[in-house]
C-alpha cells in the first residue's frame, strides 16, 4: 500500500479505510491533502476488490480549509480555486462510487469537511462531534458540495438556516435533521463504522451500486424517466451472478454470499 503525507489508506478484506490525517489544525484541508486525496478516491474507485469505503479522520474529522497557509486577501483567490477544484473532483468521485461509502464523523465538520462527511451513503456521527457550516466566520461561500447536499437532506428553508446562521449542530440534531444517519456513544464509533462496512460490503454491492445512483439521480429525472431508469437497472441486475445466489438462497436454508458481481 502506498504511504501519503496526510493520509492513512488500510485494506481489511474487501473494506478500504481512509483517514484523513493532516498535520495542520484540526485536521485542516492542505493542497496536499488535496491532491492526495483525490489520487487515493481515483485509485479505490477503479479497484475492483473494493466493495465498501469508510472515510473518517483523526481528532477531528476536517475543519476546512487550512487558514494558516493563506494571507486574508485577494491573493487567496487562485489559490482558493485550485483547491476547491481538486477537492471538487473528489466530491464527484464519491458521489458517483460504484461501492457504498460509509463516513464517520468524529470530532468537529467543519467548511470543505462538511461537504466530505456529509457525502457518505451513510454517516455516522459520534455523540460528541458536531458540524459547523463555519464560512460566514471568514466571509466566504460554501464548497466541497455543501451547497448541493444540504437542500437535498434538509430542505431549502431548513439549509439557508443552517448556512446562514452558521450554529454549530450537535450529533442528536444533526440525526433529526436528517443530516447523518446515526449518533453513537464516541466508545462505540469506530466498533460502529466496522459493523456497517462490513455488512455492506457483504452485501449485493452491484445491485447496491444501482440502488443508490437511481435514489441519487431521481432528483434530476420525472416518474416516466425515473421509472424508464428503474427498468434498466433491474434487468441488469438480473444478469449479474449475485441475482442467482440471491435467488437460489431464497428457496434454499442458507444466507447468500455476494460477490459483487
Amino acid at each position: 500500500m502506498t504511504e501519503y503525507e496526510t493520509l492513512r489508506v488500510e485494506m481489511n478484506e474487501s473494506v478500504a479505510r481512509l483517514t484523513l490525517d493532516s498535520s495542520a489544525g484540526f485536521n485542516s484541508l492542505t493542497t496536499t491533502m488535496a491532491e492526495e486525496l483525490l489520487t487515493v478516491i481515483t485509485e479505490l474507485n477503479d479497484d475492483e476488490t473494493v466493495r465498501c469505503l469508510v472515510v473518517r479522520g483523526t481528532g477531528a474529522f476536517c475543519s476546512g480549509a487550512d487558514l494558516s497557509a493563506l494571507d486574508g486577501d485577494g491573493s487567496d483567490a487562485p489559490r482558493l480555486r485550485r483547491l476547491a477544484s481538486m477537492l471538487h473532483d473528489s466530491v464527484i468521485q464519491l458521489h458517483q462510487a460504484d461501492t457504498p461509502v460509509v463516513t464517520g464523523i468524529n470530532g468537529v465538520a467543519a467548511g470543505a469537511g462538511v461537504g466530505l462527511a456529509l457525502g457518505g451513503d451513510l454517516v455516522v456521527m459520534a455523540e460528541d462531534a458536531t458540524i459547523e457550516f463555519a464560512y460566514p466566520e471568514i466571509g466566504l461561500t460554501g464548497d466541497g458540495g455543501v451547497t448541493f447536499l444540504l437542500p437535498r437532506l434538509v430542505g431549502l428553508r431548513r439549509a439557508k438556516e443552517i448556512a446562514l446562521l452558521n450554529e454549530p449542530i450537535g450529533a442528536d440534531h444533526a440525526v433529526s435533521l436528517g443530516l447523518v444517519t446515526e449518533s453513537v456513544p464516541s466508545e462505540s464509533f469506530d466498533d460502529r463504522l466496522g459493523e456497517l462496512a462490513e455488512r455492506l460490503a457483504d452485501g449485493p454491492t452491484a445491485a447496491l451500486s444501482a440502488t443508490k445512483r437511481l435514489l441519487t439521480e431521481s432528483f434530476d429525472r420525472d416518474l416516466a424517466q425515473q421509472l424508464a431508469k428503474e427498468t434498466d437497472a433491474i434487468a441488469s441486475a438480473a444478469r449479474t451472478e449475485d441475482y442467482q445466489r440471491g435467488y437460489e438462497a431464497f428457496f434454499g436454508e442458507e444466507e447468500p454470499e455476494f460477490v459483487g458481481r
